[in-house]
């Protein structure tokens, strides 16, 4: 059962926009059970989205794309989460890289990525390590050799790289400096492995990447290896999305579940479970928990949408102030969604028996997947951030990786 609401909606072209991919989203969500169960991976319902123009949301018309603005994509976003969250989580990266281009200068660069993604190719993302290296440094290398470069190095956490035609990733050059590029996924001396073994989020494809004495062209180098103003605030706005979705799928479940139900306790309120006013209650917590987690993602995804147009502008100082606001807006939202997702995926046993509990039905994996995308950014920072702007008026600082600290410099005694 889809919950439908009208609120949740990002425009009133919505539904118009959302018609052509809910047939899919539903063919997609018939099969999730079963694919959480024996960790089939979604190459099919990767090709049907693909085929379907998913990949291409944001892209202008002229580009092959559907020129949505950010809201709505949220909102499809969201839809697709109820579906699979573990799709949303793998193609994190693609919409990421897509704006990036969008926000790029006019170039060649800027040019052949727009047409590379108007032609539906997609991309993976390639930016973490493990190990002991420090925040902001990489143990990948990319240095020049010939008329190119040679990549060598290891990748984690390298969600959606296995469905992928690309990989964006980051290194460092000769003398050290980070860069950027991007990867081709079939490229010789490319190694991906599906050795993700995360409690949630089974299917994300999010594990290791190798390169070696892989062949890299000028062309394939970003620009730049900065990320577009407002990526903090979009990288983990898509992780809202993906627990508001994970809550809409919860609320479906149970619906069904309790609807479906014949047996009830003797201590009941009722002949039959779907009358029990106090299991009625428990099912309207969850199914406001995600509508609430859903109207909540699409309001910070209008700040986002404020900041993509002002950094289309000359106005530095208009840029800064709307990346900065985009940013506080979605921190503000990470707790409150997460909390009430994860809540609602917990209670939802409340009101059902034992029999929830078996493996078959799968419910625990929205928890599963709500803790592990929960992981991700721990929210207790983004808590200490937006009470530090609120008390102190302190900018955000960047959002900046993860890695080992760098020793503090001793002074001489």
């Amino acid at each position: 059962m889809s919950i439908k609401l009208v609120d949740n909606c990002p425009s009133a072209r919505f539904d118009a926009i959302a018609a052509p991919f809910r047939p899919v989203f539903a063919r997609i969500r018939e099969r999730a059970v079963v694919r959480d169960i024996d960790r089939i991976l979604l190459r099919d319902e990767v090709r049907w989205l693909k085929e379907a123009g998913f990949w291409t949301l944001r892209l202008p018309v002229e580009n092959g794309g559907l020129g949505l603005t950010l809201p709505e994509q949220f909102g499809l976003l969201i839809e697709l989460s109820e579906a699979d969250p573990n799709l949303t989580n793998a193609f994190r990266s693609h919409f990421g890289f897509t704006e990036d281009v969008l926000n790029a200068p006019v170039s060649p660069w800027r040019n052949a990525w727009l047409k590379r993604l108007g032609d539906r190719e997609t991309v993976g993302s390639g930016f973490s390590e493990l190990g002991d290296g420090k925040i902001g440094t990489y143990s990948t290398r990319l240095v020049r050799h010939g008329d190119g470069w040679l990549l060598n190095g290891e990748k984690y956490y390298t969600t959606g790289s296995l469905y992928a035609d690309w990989i964006a990733l980051a290194a460092a050059d000769g003398d050290g400096n980070p860069i950027g590029a991007l990867v081709p996924t079939g490229a010789p001396g490319v190694e991906i492995l599906d050795d993700w073994d995360g409690f949630g989020q089974s299917l994300s494809a999010s594990g290791t990447a190798r390169f070696k004495d892989v062949d890299i062209s000028d062309d394939l180098l970003k620009p730049t290896s900065a990320r577009f103003g407002y990526s903090g605030g979009f990288f983990q706005l898509v992780h809202l999305a993906t627990l508001a979705g994970v809550g809409r799928a919860a609320a479906g479940d149970l619906s069904r579940h309790v609807a479906e139900r014949r047996r009830v306790y003797g201590r009941g309120n009722a002949s039959r479970t779907a009358q029990d006013p106090q299991v009625l209650q428990v099912v309207g917590k969850v199914r406001g928990a995600a509508y609430a987690s859903g109207a909540i993602a699409l309001k910070a995804a209008e700040s986002l949408q404020r900041s993509f147009e002002a950094n289309r502008d000359d106005d530095v100082a208009h840029q800064t102030e709307a990346d900065r606001n985009a940013d506080l807006e979605v921190s503000q939202a990470v707790t409150v969604i997460t909390s009430l997702i994860l809540d609602a995926s917990t209670i939802l046993f409340d009101a059902l028996g034992a029999s929830a509990a078996k493996r078959s039905h799968a419910l625990e994996r929205h928890w599963r997947n709500a803790r592990t995308i929960a992981s991700h950014n721990p929210r207790i920072y983004h808590d200490r951030v937006v009470g530090d702007f609120a008390v102190n008026g302190t900018t955000p600082s960047p959002h900046g990786g993860i890695g080992v600290a760098a020793e503090e410099e001793k002074t001489p005694a």
